[in-house]
């Protein structure tokens, strides 16, 4: 009987030396498809490259910003490697090369400009409770001669806008200094010029017939 089981185990020994290679090859193969590296990407296939290109384009758009939105009371002038459109851009959403074009907003609201010494005028109490909501420019009163050489302080209020469809030549013209270099410079000419011609006593009584020759020549 004992000779009979060792000459099994014997017989059995073989078979078992021969079944463990097996379970180690799979035990390596096993470990080594668990410790690789899959590349993301890969499981994206083909629509990698439309995702990646998204993305540089809305970090183009954030960075660049090609685009301007000009609001109500307003209108763009598109500068094109220094030149002027003579077209404005009316309210709205409008694109440009960020590079070669630029997109200036101008105000197209009828705005003041008062000339006074007194900064608690009635037209100060008006701006500051918005009744102009394109701006209020503030000037000491205009000194002049009158007719007789007696020098006087004249208050004065204008209402003015620019008109759009001529912004574009009137920026390119007189920069953006031109209010300025237009309103502030005509209305001070115009004053002397219809100021002269009364003396100190007229001033007050005539009030009336000289602001309607000041609107007429500054018109």
């Amino acid at each position: 009987m004992p000779a009979d089981m060792n000459d099994y185990f014997k017989k059995k020994k073989p078979g078992m030396n021969q079944n463990k290679p097996s379970g180690n090859g799979g035990g390596n193969s096993g470990g080594g498809n668990g410790g690789g590296f899959n590349n993301p990407m890969d499981n994206l296939g083909k629509g990698a490259p439309i995702l990646i290109g998204i993305v540089i384009l809305a970090f183009a758009l954030i960075t660049l910003k090609p685009f301007t939105i000009i609001n109500s009371g307003e209108v763009g002038i598109k500068i094109r490697t220094g030149k002027f459109d003579d077209t404005p851009l009316q309210p709205g959403l409008h694109f440009y090369i960020p590079v070669l074009q630029k997109v200036m907003p101008v105000n197209t609201r009828v705005r003041l400009i008062t000339y006074s010494n007194n900064r608690t005028s009635a037209v100060g109490d008006n701006y500051a409770s918005g009744a102009f909501e394109g701006g209020l420019k503030r000037n000491p009163a205009i000194q002049v001669l009158a007719h007789r050489g007696l020098t006087v302080n004249i208050d004065l209020a204008v209402l003015y806008s620019i008109r759009a469809e001529s912004a574009p030549k009137t920026i390119e013209t007189w920069g953006d200094s031109w209010e300025e270099k237009i309103i502030n410079s005509k209305v001070r000419e115009v004053v002397r010029d219809v100021i002269g011609q009364y003396t100190a006593e007229q001033l007050p009584t005539m009030r009336n017939e000289i602001a309607s020759a000041i609107q007429t020549k500054v018109t």
